[in-house]
């Protein structure tokens, strides 16, 4: 049984998890959706009541029904690489790709539906409360006076894009930013501004979920850091990321957080605050983790590995519809 890796050649965080597999013996196809038609071809034969199919990446084929997991990492856009790229072929060519997939009966992670509702951050937010998360208080809004009347319940506030990075090419990391006092929000209106009560850190909580297995790494914050150095991504860095135990309650509400999204993976963030408070800030469903795993040594590209592999957690991972339909 093949497992396969959906992502860009590009991807040195695959590159880990593909080493560890190979280490297992484990075959492996990685293919980039946007090289569909150009180097990357597919099949699909469905009569009779019964659906076969292969792709074919650099030459190599590899059968639907032989796949033991799809691990949907940072693919590209589909077809954005064929001889004639054009926004009718890659709707094609996703909807032939992502459809055959589904077809395999193999486990995802994470799968594309769930995937792309986790990305949803007014949905993260009030998952994570259901979930028994502490989350600051929020304000997602185009009202100026919503945002000024907020400010003035909450005056130290940040602001943060609700979407995630930029879209351009390559995409921008846009990071979270301090509200300065005197804001009058009258741009609010303009486009949708996710606001945060922001949380005094004493240290930043990196989680990375695998199915049950809950890897959490800590980096202390700069007792003497500029106040507006709020996104850890981007300030200063003078102590390193190392393993931390995770409190219990954090863990079942990250595992029932997991439940309810239907993820099999997600890199969660926390903010620390001087009471050992864990607050809840955001899931990644495809957040990064090879920077966690060089400074902690904690073994998160093997622990994918083994859930790929299907060594871990007996059964699939499908959407509650899916598993309705499920034999």
């Amino acid at each position: 049984m093949t497992v396969l890796i959906l992502t860009s050649d590009e991807d040195v965080t695959a590159d880990m998890v593909v080493l560890r597999l190979g280490e297992a013996g484990v075959p492996v196809v990685r293919l980039d959706p946007a090289d569909l038609t150009n180097g990357v071809a597919l099949s699909a034969e469905l009569t009779g009541g019964s659906a076969d199919g292969h792709l074919s990446v650099g030459g190599r084929l590899v059968s639907i029904g032989a796949l033991r997991s799809v691990w949907v990492r940072r693919p590209g856009r589909a077809a954005a690489r064929a001889a004639r790229p054009s926004d009718w072929l890659t709707e094609e060519s996703t909807q032939a790709l992502y459809g055959m997939l589904r077809c395999a009966g193999a486990r995802w992670m994470n799968h594309p539906d769930a995937a792309r509702r986790a990305r949803y951050k007014p949905w993260q937010l009030h998952l994570a409360r259901r979930s028994g998360f502490a989350v600051p208080a929020t304000l997602i809004t185009t009202y100026p006076d919503a945002a000024r009347e907020f400010a003035r319940r909450f005056p130290d506030l940040v602001v943060k894009p609700v979407s995630g990075a930029h879209p351009q090419e390559p995409p921008r990391a846009v990071p979270t930013s301090r509200v300065a006092p005197d804001a009058d929000f009258t741009a609010v209106a303009y486009g949708p501004t996710l606001l945060q009560q922001r949380v005094a850190k004493r240290a930043d909580i990196r989680l990375t979920a695998v199915g049950n297995r809950l890897l959490a790494a800590r980096k202390p914050a700069d007792p003497d850091a500029h106040p507006d150095d709020v996104d850890v991504r981007f300030a200063p860095s003078v102590s390193p990321w190392l393993p931390v135990e995770v409190p219990s309650r954090v863990a079942e509400g990250v595992r029932r957080y997991l439940r309810g999204a239907e993820l099999a993976y997600g890199a969660f963030d926390f903010a620390e605050d001087a009471d050992g408070v864990w607050w809840f800030l955001e899931c990644n469903q495809s957040g990064q983790f090879g920077f966690v795993e060089l400074e902690t040594g904690q073994p998160i590209a093997r622990t994918i590995a083994n859930w790929l592999a299907g060594d871990e957690e007996p059964g699939r991972t499908y959407l509650k519809e899916e598993r309705d339909m499920a034999p």
